[in-house]
């Protein structure tokens, strides 16, 4: 099978991406956190900047709140500011890390107290989730250990099921929890989600609601994350990403800095599990999220060219004539196959997205746009003081 160019259009203008509030903000290293005069003050500062991407680039109307840097008193208001941007709010991203009570970890902490205050701040952040209209509650831990000995991965991995279970129960039946993991840091002798595997086992031992969250930074060197997405989708598993790119660890570059053929191998996946009955309802209603730090980038900037870069590899991934692609592996015709992804891979979509966002009404030039339109400096002389 291979999509014409009208069909191809339409999946482009359908494509729906979150951008997070915390890559709008002040971001940096374990040395040094950069400041810059743009940096968002309030949380609807954040939204300003994200409504100017959605409005650029017509494919990112989410939003992802973050609870340890996004605070306010009236989580309706917050929603009612989205909307009136045309922005929507994606995930909820509860903070557990960041206290001296998490030194030991939070839901798998040995001591009850904090296991405790952990579960209520989840819950607390499911109760954002309601109030602003999101959809998705997006989990990542810092708990592990440094040392052999230090605690029991058995009765670890118990309180976490067992906290979690209560957060999932109060989740209301339109909501998600994508649960995501991490091979390494803060923990560097373990991480009690280290793996795709452990998040699987969790998602499936909470129900159907619960699913793995893939960060492409948080795997080993050489991790086949193309082969770890095909899995999830043939469990029905797989519910969203953290888009980002690596050299060496979560370094949370840019998306497609480094490893764009990576990037187009994965949307072939999504885009060939959506044409599997089988496994297209989980394909169609994964959270495509992006999750990076701009220390060397202007944040905006930054995040126009991530979402320039998703555009690009689901484009390339479109092209591709599948129905060539599954002849030649059944023939086992291995370079032929590989041409059938390489030809899509090489070929320049740049001018097919160009008259794409003509058609949304959209200026071709999403980056270029945004620098002839005054908006930096409209925020730094605004918020600079």
């Amino acid at each position: 099978m291979k999509y014409d160019t009208a069909t191809v259009k339409a999946r482009l203008k359908d494509q729906k991406l979150g951008t997070p509030t915390w890559g709008y903000g002040d971001s940096g290293t374990r040395f040094h956190v950069l400041h810059r005069a743009s940096h968002p003050r309030t949380l609807e500062e954040k939204l300003d900047d994200a409504a100017v991407v959605q409005k650029l680039t017509g494919v990112c109307p989410y939003v992802d709140l973050h609870t340890a840097w996004d605070k306010s008193d009236d989580w309706g208001a917050v929603r009612r500011y989205a909307a009136d941007l045309g922005l929507r709010i994606g995930a909820i991203n509860p903070h557990l890390f960041e206290e001296d009570d998490y030194v030991l970890g939070s839901l798998c902490n040995p001591d009850e107290r904090v296991r405790e205050k952990s579960v209520g701040k989840l819950l607390d952040a499911v109760g954002i989730a309601k109030a602003v209209g999101a959809s998705v509650i997006s989990l990542w831990f810092a708990d592990g250990t440094d040392y052999p000995g230090q605690d029991s991965f058995r009765a670890r991995k118990k309180r976490l099921h067992d906290g979690l279970v209560r957060v999932y129960e109060a989740m209301s039946a339109d909501m998600r929890m994508v649960i995501e993991y991490k091979l390494f840091e803060p923990g560097f002798y373990h991480m009690d989600l280290a793996d795709w595997g452990g998040a699987y086992m969790l998602a499936l031992a909470l129900g159907d609601r619960a699913q793995v969250l893939v960060d492409l930074g948080h795997h080993a060197q050489g991790a086949n994350i193309e082969h770890i997405v095909a899995l999830l989708l043939s469990e029905g598993k797989l519910g969203g990403f953290h888009f980002n790119d690596k050299k060496y660890g979560d370094d949370d570059l840019t998306v497609g800095a480094i490893n764009p053929y990576q990037l187009f191998l994965i949307f072939c996946e999504l885009v060939t599990a959506e044409m599997d009955a089988e496994t297209s309802h989980c394909a169609r209603q994964v959270a495509l999220m992006i999750d990076e730090n701009h220390n060397f980038k202007n944040p905006i900037e930054g995040t126009i060219q991530s979402v320039l870069s998703l555009q690009v590899a689901y484009a390339r991934a479109l092209l591709v004539d599948y129905g060539c692609l599954r002849e030649m592996q059944g023939r086992g015709e291995v370079i032929r196959a590989e041409e059938c992804l390489k030809d899509a891979y090489l070929t320049d979509v740049r001018p097919l997205l160009e008259e794409v966002r003509r058609e949304m009404g959209r200026d071709p030039d999403p980056l270029g746009s945004f620098r002839r339109s005054g908006y930096m400096e409209k925020i730094i002389q605004e918020r600079g003081s």
